[in-house]
């Protein structure tokens, strides 16, 4: 290939052409540099490098590349040396391949078949218990959504898992719905459950415009400069055609256009979490998911019969709440997106208790025989679950947000309290759904809204914050079935359908979360790491003596990344509390364009909520196609040159393979220490959020680079450009 003055070209096949015209003169500090290199290495070979003890000083005649250059020692000639044959190869180990029989094989089938009795019973209790038509519509509506969202939230892409739980908080701001049909009064509410019911519509209109401007901010950061325009407005077209038509046949007269229109809003916010399985569609998903809390907020306004002054207060709890909503999406950050969603998650829970209460008073006041068992068990099931949802959420952003001590609540007789408190909160379930007069079922509601309040606000405390991208998950399925217990009490199916995806949506990603960190969901819910509960006790694993660590400075980095040809960067959450993503990117840029493959390793607890680190990197304009997953990563790291660890702690650690009696034991870790090179930049040495020692720190291969991240990482890029 040709090469240009003064120019660098790189070949598909990654092979660099230097177009340099003072080549000549740039050959001899490069020998100068390769030998001060070696000369560097071979003093340090007889440091503590090589006795990993301090003060003492010895040549290895062990290590080959020493031995070979060493000529006299102590007046005894050396040289010439003969090295020694290299090692034969490790025995091929064969793995015993166990034959299935014909009765493992009925043993499979057999585990299965109980799966589906199971299900199959649990179908006959829900028929027997059904009360009347209108319950089993909504218990088929809730069980098609349920599968069908749990088919569309598997197919999302684990990049974009970040989006997802936005777009999935504005979607979930659908409990305006069953404010607005509790909303009365005029311009401003006349009792206390309108009062309650229009709260509950302006803090949905939070999340729905915030939710949505916060996911389009993160999918907007992970388009390239080579991506073709969108055109994206141009869909305003067909949502105001749909909505203008909707009002002008609803006003003629044609009253099933509401539920034709509703069922258009299910369809789109399908729709939304769908498009996010690629990068390609996730834009129009959050278009999508637009269209049908438009369309469901259009059929709920379309079917109420109100004076023109409620209206008004309509108009002024959406738009009040929508622009506050906007407001904070404003300011959110990619380090931010944790608490934030968190935040969010707690006004859902809020709107749900609201809206429970609101329809309660309402129908005892005007239309008592409308409460059945149906609508009192589901007006009890969205108190609870809308209060564990707002007090746990709002505990969960002050850890996240550094408010309150990441350290897990552990007040003596914890474990009793939470039994205590949930037998009074089924108590006072009971005690409301039997309807044996107004003044119980009032003392039983707020009795279940106390409780469970308090009950999420004692179990998220005593969750340790290294579980809280576990416990966000958590709360975000929680939102979606409160929004379900909805669907059910106003019986409107979008309600059941959206919040059967969200619920759905939140639990697989519960699940992605506990296989990554190894945890079981009950053991997160019930106290989190560093409880005494949870702390292995020292056993023989543990006892191993570490050696000293070996640290290195910023100009032996940037040597060891520019003679690399395979680079892996493996990001944690300090690299976003240090804002280090723009610096990173930048040697990314400098060191692809100088012919080094680098690529980046993500876990998928990595930050703290899932996919908040392929979002940091995307803001700072690491394409997505140089981001992969741990699974995908992971058999690359023998022929890695360079793992350079910047922030990551607990998702390197070797000890969840090799310390059985570690904390972390059996967590998947990006296997970084298996890399020819391994440089971690840290603050400290410190243990990190699960606090548990990590050997990579101290093996021969690995250099520890500490300091501020941002500020390391700023050097190194200077030096390298």
């Amino acid at each position: 290939m040709p090469t240009v003055k003064d120019e660098k070209i790189i070949t598909p096949n990654g092979v660099t052409c230097i177009g340099y015209t003072d080549i000549n003169s740039r050959l001899g500090s490069t020998s100068s540099s390769l030998y001060a290199n070696n000369q560097m290495k071979w003093i340090l070979s007889a440091g503590p490098t090589t006795t990993k003890t301090k003060g003492e000083m010895a040549l290895d005649h062990e290590d080959v590349a020493i031995r070979g250059m060493m000529v006299i020692e102590k007046g005894e000639l050396l040289w010439p040396w003969t090295p020694p044959a290299p090692p034969p190869p490790p025995p091929k180990v064969e793995v015993e391949v166990k034959v299935m029989t014909e009765d493992d094989y009925r043993a499979e089938y057999m585990a299965s078949a109980k799966k589906v009795s199971i299900g199959a019973l649990a179908t006959l209790g829900v028929g027997l218990m059904a009360p009347n038509p209108a319950f089993s519509g909504m218990f088929s509506t809730f069980a098609l959504s349920g599968i069908i969202g749990y088919q569309v939230v598997w197919g999302v892409a684990h990049s974009l898992h970040s989006p997802l739980m936005a777009v999935t908080n504005a979607i979930s701001g659908m409990t305006a719905v069953g404010g607005m049909y509790a909303m009365g009064g005029g311009v401003v509410p006349t009792n206390g459950a309108q009062a309650l019911a229009a709260l509950a519509t302006g803090i949905s209109a939070i999340n729905i415009t915030g939710g949505f401007l916060v996911t389009k901010k993160m999918l907007d950061l992970f388009k390239r400069p080579d991506d073709p325009p969108e055109f994206y407005e141009y869909y305003g077209i067909p949502v105001a055609a749909l909505v203008g038509g909707y009002a002008i046949t609803n006003f003629a007269g044609f009253k099933e256009m509401s539920s034709v229109t509703a069922t258009a809003s299910a369809l789109c916010c399908i729709g939304g979490i769908a498009g996010l399985a690629n990068q390609s569609t996730a834009r129009a998903g959050n278009v999508s998911g637009m269209a049908g809390v438009t369309f469901g907020l259009a059929s709920c306004i379309g079917s109420v019969d109100w004076p023109m002054a409620t209206y008004v207060q309509l108009a002024a709890m959406l738009g009040g709440g929508g622009a506050i909503g906007y407001k904070i999406a404003s300011d959110v950050s990619p380090t931010s997106l944790p608490q934030t969603v968190a935040a969010f998650h707690s006004l859902v829970g809020l709107a749900a208790v609201f809206t429970g209460i609101a329809d309660y008073l309402e129908h005892a006041a005007h239309h008592p025989e409308l409460l059945d068992g149906v609508r009192m068990g589901a007006v009890s099931l969205a108190t609870v679950i809308g209060g564990v949802t707002a007090t746990g959420s709002l505990v969960a952003f002050g850890k996240l947000n550094e408010n309150l001590s990441s350290a897990a609540l552990s007040l003596p007789g914890r474990d009793q309290m939470n039994m205590v408190a949930g037998a009074a909160m089924v108590g006072c379930m009971g005690a409301f759904c039997m309807n044996m007069s107004h003044e119980v079922n009032v003392a039983a509601l707020a009795g279940m809204a106390v409780i469970s309040g308090g009950l999420g606000l004692h179990m998220t405390a005593s969750i340790g914050g290294a579980d809280m991208p576990v416990v966000i998950t958590v709360l975000n399925s929680y939102s979606g079935w409160a929004l379900c217990a909805e669907g059910f009490m106003l019986n409107k199916p979008v309600l059941t359908t959206v919040g059967a995806l969200i619920g759905s949506s939140g639990a697989i990603l519960t699940h992605i979360m506990c296989v990554a960190m190894n945890r079981k969901i009950g053991n997160v819910l019930l106290g989190g790491y560093g409880t005494s509960s949870t702390v292995n006790s020292a056993g023989p694993a543990s006892d191993i003596e570490m050696a000293d660590p070996t640290f290195t400075n910023v100009e032996q980095t940037v040597e060891m990344l520019r003679e690399a040809k395979e680079v892996v960067i493996v990001p944690g959450y300090g690299l976003a509390v240090a804002n280090g993503q723009y610096a990173i990117a930048e040697i990314t840029k400098i060191l692809r364009e100088d012919g080094v493959n680098v690529r980046f390793g993500i876990h998928p607890v990595a930050g703290r909520m899932p996919g908040q680190l392929n979002v940091l990197l995307a803001e700072a304009g690491v394409p997505y196609d140089y981001v992969l997953e741990m699974e995908e990563i992971n058999d690359d790291f023998p022929e890695t040159d360079v793992a350079l660890v910047v922030g990551a702690n607990d998702t390197v650690n070797s000890a969840a393979e090799d310390d059985p009696t570690s904390i972390i034991a059996g967590m998947p870790v990006l296997q970084v220490w298996k890399a020819k090179q391994v440089i971690v930049m840290k603050r400290s040495m410190g243990a990190g959020y699960a606090g548990a020692e990590n050997p990579v720190f101290f093996k021969d291969n690995t250099d520890m680079l500490l300091g501020d991240a941002k500020k390391t990482l700023d050097e190194i890029r200077t030096k390298l450009s």
